[in-house]
C-alpha cells in the first residue's frame, strides 16, 4: 500500500488541527486502491462530507490528482463510498465560513459535494488548492479541445 494520501491526510489534519475528521488511515486506503498508475497527488485534505455540522461521524478523504478528484469514505463494517469528479463535471465552487468551521462546496453537473467542519484557517489553502486546480485543468481541456480542431 502506499501511504502518501495517508501521510498528506495527516499532515492537513496536524496543520489545521480544527479540522474533525476520523479514520483518515481507512478512507486514504479507499482512495490508494482507486488510484491508477499514472495518476499524480496534488493535494489531499479531510473533513465531513455533507452540510450538517452536527454529523460527525462522516468523516471522508478528498484528493486532487491531475485527472480527477477523489472523495472517499469507508464505512464502519464494510464497504466503502467513492466519488469521482472529472474536470469536465466542475461547475462552481463555493466556501462558507461559520463561527468554529467553515465547508467547501462543489458545485458538479450532477450534485453538489459538500466537505464541512473544517478548520476556518484550512479555508484558503483548500479554495486556493481547488481553485487552481481546476482552473489548470480547463486549461488542459481547451488546449485538447483546439488541438482536435
Amino acid at each position: 500500500m502506499n501511504n502518501k494520501v495517508y501521510k498528506l491526510a495527516r499532515k492537513f489534519k496536524n496543520k489545521y488541527f480544527g479540522t474533525i475528521a476520523f479514520r483518515i488511515k481507512a478512507h486514504s486506503k479507499v482512495i490508494d486502491k482507486h488510484l491508477n498508475d499514472s495518476e499524480k497527488l496534488f493535494y489531499v485534505f479531510c473533513g465531513q462530507k455533507g452540510y450538517l455540522s452536527r454529523e460527525i461521524f462522516s468523516s471522508c478523504v478528498v484528493a486532487l490528482t491531475n485527472e480527477r478528484i477523489l472523495v472517499a469514505t469507508k464505512r464502519v463494517v464494510f464497504g466503502y463510498y467513492l466519488t469521482t469528479v472529472t474536470p469536465e463535471l466542475f461547475n462552481d465552487l463555493k466556501v462558507q465560513s461559520g463561527i468554529l468551521f467553515g465547508r467547501v462546496i462543489i458545485d458538479t453537473a450532477k450534485e453538489k459535494i459538500v466537505i464541512s467542519n473544517l478548520a476556518k484557517s484550512s479555508l484558503k489553502e483548500v479554495e486556493t488548492a481547488i481553485s487552481t486546480y481546476f482552473s489548470n485543468q480547463q486549461i488542459k481541456i481547451n488546449k485538447k479541445t483546439k488541438e482536435m480542431e
